[in-house]
């Protein structure tokens, strides 16, 4: 006998009903389901970071009455050591760093070079001390100084905090502590937006870190790092995912204008930006 159709029998269009009910709730609910859960994890994070950094801000604060400079520097980034390994642990932020090979080595001691970062989130700039071989000089606005014990911490090491009200001050002070650090083989490090840009956003790129590394005659190295993925700006709310940085190659400095530098800078890291976050900015 040939089998001409399918006879639908009266439950089939309840039962299609409920399965399409039963989607459309899954499609509310999980969505809710994973906001709740990474709250969860998220606010577990910032306990574990509160609950390590005191006591480790406080063993730096005490510390530096005896030591001072890299020693120092060391014993804060094993607090950030323990960051990333919590917003990985707890949260599953994981990375992954392609161009490393484009910075000097642990073994080259004094050789300095200028970092100049795109700037997404909170992540990268606890992340950055923990991936470089040299100690990193910040330049950071001097209002993160009252952060209690993070900001305690952060005084006692060779960073470059500037009062962003007085432009000229606070420009002469990078550069004359600038030249410095990089003497000592530190690299500093500076992020030409200024603030942290949304993901699949480009901010306004300054030229402070280029005419930086031409006053010191220091390579400058650009960085895309794609880290609004888990940790979005103005916001503690971690989301599991891989944060992938991009280092690229030391861009010689001798005889060039800052805005010329700057805008090599700019066209690469935005570049760079697209193809490791390329739905970013579909």
């Amino acid at each position: 006998m040939q089998v001409t159709g399918h006879r639908q029998w009266p439950g089939d269009a309840g039962s299609a009903a409920a399965a399409r009910c039963a989607a459309r709730r899954r499609a509310v609910y999980e969505p809710v389901g994973m906001i709740v859960l990474s709250a969860l994890r998220s606010a577990l994070f910032l306990l574990w970071m509160l609950v390590t950094v005191v006591p480790v801000a406080t063993a730096v604060v005490l510390a530096s009455f005896f030591i001072k400079g890299t020693p120092l520097y060391w014993m804060c980034v094993f607090w950030l050591r323990l960051v990333i390994w919590g917003a990985r642990a707890i949260c599953g932020v994981r990375h992954r760093v392609q161009g490393m090979e484009n910075l000097p080595t642990a073994q080259e001691g004094l050789r300095a070079v200028l970092l100049a970062s795109k700037h997404q989130s909170t992540w990268e700039t606890f992340a950055y001390p923990v991936l470089m071989s040299h100690p990193l000089c910040y330049v950071f606005k001097k209002e993160l100084l009252l952060i209690p014990f993070f900001g305690w911490a952060m005084g006692k090491l060779d960073m470059i905090h500037i009062d962003r009200s007085k432009r000229t001050e606070a420009w002469n002070k990078v550069a004359e502590q600038g030249r410095q650090f990089m003497a000592q083989g530190n690299w500093v490090i500076m992020f030409p937006e200024g603030t942290r840009s949304a993901r699949g956003q480009q901010g306004q790129y300054k030229s402070g870190a280029a005419r930086l590394a031409i006053v010191t005659g220091t390579p400058i190295v650009p960085i895309a790092v794609a880290s609004a993925r888990c940790w979005p700006r103005k916001s503690f709310l971690l989301r599991p995912g891989v944060i992938d940085i991009s280092v690229g190659q030391p861009i010689a400095v001798q005889g060039r204008a800052p805005d010329e530098l700057m805008r090599e800078l700019e066209t690469w890291i935005e570049a760079e930006m697209r193809r490791i976050d390329p739905h970013a900015y579909t």
